[in-house]
């Protein structure tokens, strides 16, 4: 785990809070940060291996294939937001 790990947590929980104001979802900006980190690691998978001409799209959400940073940059901020809208659901009833 390295700091850019931590940076990805707290931009999506930053993400998933910004959403959360106007719209009182913590689901709605757990599900945009969760699109917007899955989005970030298949354009950098896509231009890792030599830019999106040469893959499939499918070919680049091999996470098995991946480096370990990749897969914690998007797993990480996955499960953060996901357990601060799971909590924050059994909190407020």
């Amino acid at each position: 785990m390295n700091i850019s790990n931590l940076e990805h947590i707290f931009y999506a929980l930053l993400i998933q809070a910004a959403v959360w104001l106007p719209t009182r979802s913590w689901w709605l900006g757990a599900a945009l940060a969760i699109g917007l980190f899955m989005g970030r690691e298949h354009a950098q998978r896509e231009y890792n291996n030599g830019g999106p001409s040469k893959l499939t799209p499918w070919e680049a959400f091999d996470v098995w294939n991946w480096s370990l940073d990749a897969q914690l940059d998007l797993v990480l901020p996955v499960a953060a937001v996901v357990l601060v809208a799971w909590l924050a659901g059994h909190v407020s009833r």
